[in-house]
Formats: structure tokens, sequence, C-alpha cells
């Protein structure tokens, strides 16, 4: 560790950053987007392919070894290859990832690995037609499908599938979500329920745990199930099961992994969250478009992550009456609170 990658007061560096290029979706899931109407970000506050190319290149000076591509759905944003093919020239990025809901991941996969992309992760919650309309509120699971076909084709490495388990929803589908996983060559992680901003409707009762999970696993697989020891501080804990299957289990509702936390998020118009949880983020916007110097900026990015102390999972964690984080009013009043504005 050098004096230019800071240490947060919990000692923890940045390593990741989750970076949003655009707060649209296209889907309106019911954990995430289950309101009808939403206030967007101007577009004329949404950082250019520049503006983020040279913050990103500023975070990698503090650390920052992974980025990834996030959104809303970020396959909405224009060219977007083109700010993956800048990206992938910074040689301190060891990758450039997408989290992408695939909709229209056939269409652009040819020319996102053209430009570099390492890795996708596909979020696909359900197989069956008639869940992922009630679940989206769009008729598009071909479309998805297809996206992950287009990828496999491609050859793209290390293909993954994120899954958010919901009790009396899709929690029956564990199974069937593994085996369609081994069949397209693609790891599927399965997401606890979290109650972050955007989830007006979440409960406690609708989250489906770890414990839960690695209970239908053994179940269904037959055991032991093998706990697969951590290469890093990624937030799924890994699994292999008795077949040689690799799942992943990302416990952040009811085994916050806080203390282990290198990540922090850049909003589509250049605000930085330290935290899924945070309520404020800094305005980095305001200083490339007023004229502050790199190294001014790059200081600010320093004594920011060396002060941070957030475990915000941690603190949820510990309320005894547990409740949605963020009441829908409130969204209406500071979009910024949003999943689909500050990226998952």
């Amino acid at each position: 560790m050098t004096p230019s990658e800071p240490m947060d007061q919990r000692k923890r560096p940045l390593r990741n950053l989750r970076v949003s290029v655009t707060d649209r979706c296209n889907l309106r899931c019911h954990y995430c987007m289950p309101e009808l109407d939403y206030i967007w970000l101007p577009r004329k506050d949404l950082l250019t392919f520049e503006e983020t190319s040279r913050l990103v290149a500023l975070f990698t000076r503090i650390g920052v070894e992974r980025v990834r591509l996030t959104g809303g759905e970020p396959l909405l944003r224009k060219d977007l290859p083109n700010l993956v093919e800048i990206l992938t020239q910074n040689e301190s990025l060891s990758e450039v990832t997408l989290t992408t809901n695939g909709l229209l991941l056939a269409d652009q996969a040819p020319a996102l690995k053209r430009a570099g992309l390492s890795r996708v992760t596909v979020s696909l919650d359900t197989l069956r037609p008639d869940r992922f309309q009630e679940l989206a509120r769009r008729d598009q699971l071909p479309d998805v499908l297809k996206g992950i076909e287009a990828v496999n084709r491609l050859s793209m490495e290390d293909l993954k599938i994120d899954a958010v388990v919901m009790r009396g929803f899709n929690d029956d589908e564990i199974p069937e979500l593994i085996r369609f996983g081994e069949h397209v060559g693609a790891e599927i992680r399965f997401i606890e329920y979290m109650d972050v901003g955007g989830a007006t409707r979440w409960s406690e009762k609708s989250v489906f745990s770890k414990s839960e999970i690695l209970a239908v696993l053994e179940a269904s697989f037959g055991g032991p199930i093998e706990s697969i020891e951590p290469e890093s501080w990624a937030p799924a804990k890994r699994f292999r099961l008795p077949n040689g299957t690799v799942v992943g289990i990302i416990a952040s509702t009811t085994e916050p992994f806080c203390q282990t936390c290198d990540r922090s998020r850049l909003t589509a118009d250049g605000l930085w969250y330290l935290c899924l949880y945070a309520s404020r983020g800094v305005d980095l916007k305001s200083l490339i478009r007023g004229g502050v110097s790199d190294e001014r900026i790059l200081d600010q990015l320093a004594l920011t992550w060396g002060a941070r102390d957030n475990r915000g999972a941690e603190q949820r964690l510990e309320i005894a009456d547990r409740r949605a984080l963020v009441e829908a009013e409130r969204l209406r009043e500071d979009p910024h609170l949003e999943m689909h504005t500050r990226g998952g």
C-alpha cells in the first residue's frame, strides 16, 4: 500500500468502482422500480465519456483496479462500446465489466467484445415467462435469453448470472436456474432481497436467506456443499456442489460484508457514493466542470476515502423493526436515492 492509495477508517482500500452511465431502465422490476412514475436525471447533467474516463483515471491513482459499468440499464447509453474502449486503454485497470438486464445484449455484445470488455453479468431472476412479466412488467424474457446466447457464441469469459431470490416468488427456481447456468456456461449468483433505495415494498418476510438457499442446494443436489476459500473481497461467497458446479451467494441482508467492502459508486451525473446505503454523495461533476485540476481532485478523493467509516448494511441489520429504507415520496424528492440512479 503506497501513500497514494489511502485506507479508510476501517482499513479498507478502494479497489472497485461501479460507474453508472444512465439512470434509465427498460424494465420495471418490483424489487427496484415498483412505482408508476419516476424522475429522471437531466441529460445535460450526465457525464460525457471523456469526463467519466478522466475521473476513472484519477480513481486508479488511489487504488481502483476494477470498473463495473452499471445503470439503470447501461446498454441504453448510446455508443457505450466507445466508453469501454477508452477505459480498457487504462493500463491500471485489470478489468472493465458490465452488469445488464440483457434486453439489448444480443445486438451489442459483438461491439462490446471488440472494445475489450472483460466480462458480462446478466440479471435474470426467473426462467418462467409469466413470472418475468409479473416481475419486470415487460414480456421480454426471450430477449434476455438471446443476449446470453450471443455472449456464448462470442466465447466471452466468465459469464455470470445474478438472481435476486424472493420468498414465495422464485425461491422454487433455485435448482432450475443452476441447471440453466450449467447449460449456458455461466456461474449463478443468488442475491438476497435488499432494502436499498427504490425497494419501497421491501419486507423482511420476503428475504430468502443464504442459509435457506444452502438448504435448498443440499436438498436438491445432495451434500456436502463445499465452501470455497475466497480469493478476494468480492461480495459473493462461493460454493461447490457435489457435481462440481460452482454457485455464489451474496448475503448482503442477513450477513453483511461491510468489513471487506472495497467498492464505491459513481452516478451518471457525477455523484460519488461511498456506500450503497449512503444518503449523500460527493459532487465530482462540479469539480471537473469547474476547471479544478487533477491534483486537487485527486486530493479530494484520497481525503474523502480516508475519512470513510460507512457500514450501512451492518447498521440496517441492527434495526429491530426493519422496513423499507426510503419511502416513495422521499425518492421523488431526491432521485439520487434510487438504486437505478446510483447503480447496483
